[in-house]
Parts: structure tokens; C-alpha cells; sequence
């Protein structure tokens, strides 16, 4: 009898269908069914011995909540026997939702989650916020919740494991051998998903809160494309291609394919190829290889609508340039690509989200430091600065949009003209994580090329993980006055221009286990950031901040 492993996940929502992924112990046929009879089911598939199946189903009502199950071969697995949690649902939204007329649009999004030990175990990095919020939410299910979840990279730590998996792993191979106590293969990647995604409080919430995934470096490796120099070095270590193919493939499975609308998936070649074929590992292998080989080929992007609202995941780890002659964070395929979704239809929406895991606006001091670093990499002080600038720009992290300058401004040009014209949004929100706090900065552009909207970086970060304290006091200074002067003056150095844009911080820095929460209704959007507070099992979201942004 087949058996649920992992899941159920419910990925895509619109206001008549939904896909839920799962994956099974065997082959089997995968059912969703909901209280009223509508469902959906498909054949799994099957990749390096592991059994998987996106469910779609069809045929729902809009403005409905629908209690839903998974069936395996005819046999109920989900709700587990004696959860504590209420029923999973499938909620969808009005079908004018967003336009003024029908319900608010909540967009919650953090990143950087280590798992969340066992329960009963004490967490030295205090609360979960995915775990609390689902425990919020358990706790009151008619209560507000979010519409959607956007997770914004780090869903695993493939070189930064738990005592447990390095246990587990030690089990598997001799941890003295590289990569050592990190992860090598795809199975041991599904290890990783089973540690984070079987927490219970998580899982329950994966089952009944859609959402929006996209990787950052530690999904793959830390600093995960900084320079060429990086990847030429990384690709001369044994182990690497390995870990890097089975990072990418099982990012396909677990993550990629539920991002994609059912209509993405009814033409998308790899997902009809691994279904029709007996053992997909070979097709998806070939297809993570080619990423590899060529980034430009392949696309990890996507875009998603929810009635007036617009969001772009934009990949900022894969689609880089890193030859130091045309760097770019994205490839020219990949900004053509973004640029044409952005401004596709205008009028259309009104707000744009732009979803990337690394921020485009920085405290100034840590923005200035990465464009001089790229300049002396790019030889602007001669070769000995540039070996300088490599080493420093390793050590310590430099590798976010700053350290891209081209891609900083076309971004900026990007958003001035999507936020420009008649039928401006009345909100552009640049949604990121990775740097361990918690701010809001607005852009401000010189008065000619000023746009009608406003445009906000909003970062998050962590959902789950330390935050030590020379972190704490690094942005603190980054974002200070002394911090801004340091910075010019390393910028003047390196011989940067100035940005295209001016920001300041207008809420923030905090620090802690954190999660934003975006109320968008008609052109208004109201911002709230929520930290836990306490150890697992009492454990409340304690709100720090409110603010509103437009309307």
C-alpha cells in the first residue's frame, strides 16, 4: 500500500483551480478530493527512486473554502489519523478580488529557515515563525491568514546541517571525506525536505496556505555564483558538480513545479517528458546539466497574478553573467524577460511585486562597499586591488545587487517605467531576504525621471536561523550616517559613479525570527511585520511594526 512521505503541499490557487503536490513511497494514483466532490488526480513519477505527483484540481468554486483530502490508490493518508490541526482548505478568491470590490490580497514572505528541532527540544535560535504563525492560525482558523506565502530562498541549508542530519549523514559515508558534513547527492537533498517540511506545525501549513518558492545560495552552497573566479574554482573541486546538479534537481521537483500555473505545466516539455516515462532521474539530470552548462537556457523566473496584483520572481542566483567584462545579475534573456512581464498590459494591475532573494536596495555602507569592490575586481585600481578586491569580495559576502552595477540600474530604469504613466500601479515593492533583519527603505529618483508610484524595498529576514552580533552591529552602522560616509568614500575610490536613485530607511533594522505580511485591497497596501517571541509550543507572533504604504 502506497504511503504519504512528504506533503501535501498546496501550491497554486485561483479562484477555480489549485495544484497540490505530495510525494508517495511507491508508484500509485494521487487524489485531492474536496468536501463538495471536486477534485483532481494523476499518476506519480519518479526520479532517483522517489515518487512525486502535482495534483490539479479543477472545478472549484470561486470565493469558496474548500476542506480537502489526498488519496493514495483509493486510500484516505491525508489528514493523518488524530491530527491536531483543522481540516486543510483550498480557499479561493473572488474572481474581482483586488479591484476595490471583493477581499484583501495578505502576501506573507520571510526566508532563511533552518529546521525546527524536534518538539519538546529547545530551539537556541528561538522560535520558528513559520511554526508560530501556523500555530496562529490552527489555533483560530477563521481568523485572518495569508493568501499566499512567498518564501524568498534558503527553504534548506545543503552546507549548514542539524546535529540530527549530520548524524544521519554520518551514517550514510565517511564525514572526513569533502564535501564532509554537508550535503553530496539527491538523496540526501530529500533528507533536507523531510527535516523541514515534516515539522508538524509546517506542514500543516504548506497544506492549507498556498505558495510561492524561489532558491537563494544556500539551497545549493553559500555565495553560490559570487564571480567567475568562484565558479571556475568550484568547478575544479571533485565533488561539486554532484552536489550542484542534485541541488538543482531536486529544486525542480520539491520547489520549481509548483510554482507554475496549470497552464505553465500543460506545455512545459520536461514535466510531459518525466511523466510519460518510466524513470524521469535521466531527463531531469540532463536537464539540471544544461542549467549548469548554460544558464541562459533555462528559466527559473515566473510570474504570478492574483486578481490586480502582480508578482515577479526574478532568479538572482542561476541567470547571472560572471565573466567581469558583462556582468550581470541577470542574463540578457532573463532581463528581457522581466522587463517585458513588468511592463506587459499596463493598467492592468496595481501593484507590482518584484520577488528576488537578494535585496536591490542596501544599507549605504554595504551598497557603496560591494560597487567599489566590483570595481577594483573589474581592474579599475590595477591587478593588485583586483586580487584584493576577489579575496574581499569572498569573505564577505559581496554579491548582491550593488555588487552587479549595470543590473542595479537597469532595475532602477525597470521600475521607473513600470511605476510611470496613466496606468501607474500605485505601489512598486521590491520583496527580499538574506541579510538577517528587517527594513524598509524608499527610492527616491531625481525629479525628471521620477515615477507616480511608490517604490519601497521591503526585506525580511530570518524566518529561522541565528543572527550573530557583529551582524547586528554591521547593518546598524551600515545604515547610519558614519555608515553612509564610509561608504561614499569607498565608492570614490573604486571611482562608482552614483546610483540612479536615492533611498532611506523608513522603518527598521530589526532583528529576530520574522515575517512581513502585505495587505493589498484595491490600490491601498498596508505593511506588518511580526516576530516570534518564545520557545516552541507557546510561542506568539508579537507585531513590531505597522505601516501604511499606499491608498
Amino acid at each position: 500500500m502506497a504511503t504519504l512521505r512528504l506533503g501535501p503541499l498546496l501550491r497554486y490557487a485561483d479562484s477555480s483551480s489549485a495544484t497540490v503536490w505530495v510525494e508517495a513511497s511507491r508508484p500509485c494514483l494521487a487524489e485531492a478530493r474536496c468536501a463538495d466532490g471536486v477534485g483532481g488526480e494523476t499518476r506519480t513519477f519518479q526520479v532517483a527512486g522517489h515518487h512525486y505527483a502535482l495534483i490539479p484540481v479543477t472545478g472549484l468554486t470561486p470565493g469558496t473554502t474548500n476542506p480537502y483530502e489526498v488519496l493514495l490508490d483509493g486510500v484516505r493518508v491525508w489528514p493523518l489519523p488524530d491530527s491536531p490541526f483543522p481540516p486543510s482548505v483550498i480557499r479561493t478568491p473572488e474572481e474581482d478580488a483586488g479591484e476595490g470590490r471583493g477581499d484583501a490580497l495578505r502576501v506573507a514572505f520571510g526566508s532563511c529557515r533552518w529546521a525546527a528541532p524536534a518538539a519538546g527540544e529547545k530551539d537556541p535560535v528561538g522560535a520558528d515563525a513559520l511554526d508560530t504563525l501556523a500555530a496562529r492560525i490552527a489555533a483560530d482558523p477563521e481568523a485572518e491568514r495569508p493568501d499566499v506565502l512567498l518564501l524568498l530562498g534558503d527553504q534548506v541549508y545543503a552546507d549548514e546541517v542539524s546535529d540530527a542530519t549530520r548524524d544521519w549523514l554520518a551514517s550514510r559515508r565517511d564525514l572526513s571525506e569533502p564535501p564532509g558534513a554537508e550535503v553530496a547527492d539527491y538523496e540526501e537533498y530529500t533528507h533536507l525536505y523531510y527535516e523541514s517540511w515534516l515539522d508538524p506545525e509546517v506542514r500543516w501549513l504548506l497544506s492549507t496556505v498556498p505558495s510561492c518558492m524561489i532558491f537563494d545560495d544556500h539551497d545549493v552552497i553559500d555565495d553560490w555564483n559570487t564571480s567567475a573566479a568562484w565558479l571556475a574554482d568550484m568547478r575544479e573541486t571533485p565533488w561539486w558538480r554532484e552536489r550542484l546538479l542534485s541541488g538543482l534537481m531536486s529544486y525542480w521537483v520539491h520547489q520549481h513545479l509548483g510554482n507554475l500555473a496549470p497552464d505553465e505545466l500543460a506545455t512545459d516539455p520536461l514535466y510531459a517528458a518525466v511523466r510519460e516515462s518510466a524513470d524521469g532521474t535521466d531527463a531531469v539530470r540532463a536537464f539540471a546539466s544544461r542549467a549548469d552548462a548554460d544558464p541562459a537556457s533555462v528559466r527559473w523566473s515566473y510570474r504570478r497574478d492574483f486578481g490586480r496584483v502582480r508578482l515577479l520572481m526574478v532568479d538572482s542566483r542561476a541567470a547571472r553573467v560572471l565573466d567581469e567584462d558583462e556582468r550581470a545579475m541577470l542574463d540578457p534573456g532573463e532581463e528581457a524577460w522581466v522587463r517585458e512581464q513588468a511592463l506587459a498590459d499596463p493598467g492592468s494591475y496595481d501593484h507590482l511585486l518584484i520577488g528576488t532573494s537578494l535585496p536591490w536596495l542596501l544599507p549605504h555602507l554595504v551598497h557603496d562597499a560591494e560597487a567599489w569592490d566590483e570595481a577594483l575586481c573589474g581592474g579599475e585600481r590595477g591587478t593588485r586591488w583586483a586580487r584584493f578586491g576577489e579575496t574581499l569580495r569572498r569573505g564577505a559576502d559581496l554579491e548582491h545587487w550593488a555588487a552587479f552595477t549595470t543590473s542595479f540600474t537597469a532595475l532602477a530604469d525597470l521600475i521607473a517605467k513600470a511605476g510611470s504613466g496613466p496606468g501607474a500601479p500605485a505601489t512598486v515593492l521590491v520583496l527580499s531576504g538574506d541579510v538577517h533583519h528587517a527594513y524598509a527603505a524608499e527610492a527616491t529618483w531625481p525629479e525628471s525621471a521620477r515615477p507616480d508610484a511608490r517604490v519601497l524595498q521591503l526585506t525580511c529576514s530570518p524566518v529561522h536561523n541565528a543572527i550573530p552580533l557583529y551582524i547586528k552591529v554591521g547593518f546598524r552602522l551600515g545604515w547610519s550616517g558614519l555608515g553612509r560616509a564610509l561608504g561614499r568614500r569607498l565608492a570614490r575610490h573604486g571611482r562608482v559613479p552614483r546610483p540612479p536613485v536615492t533611498w532611506r530607511k523608513t522603518d527598521g533594522p530589526w532583528f529576530g525570527n520574522m515575517l512581513m505580511t502585505l495587505t493589498l485591497h484595491g490600490r491601498s497596501a498596508r505593511l506588518r511585520l511580526e516576530r516570534a517571541q518564545g520557545q516552541r509550543g507557546s510561542a506568539q507572533l508579537e507585531t513590531v511594526m505597522e505601516s501604511k504604504l499606499s491608498g
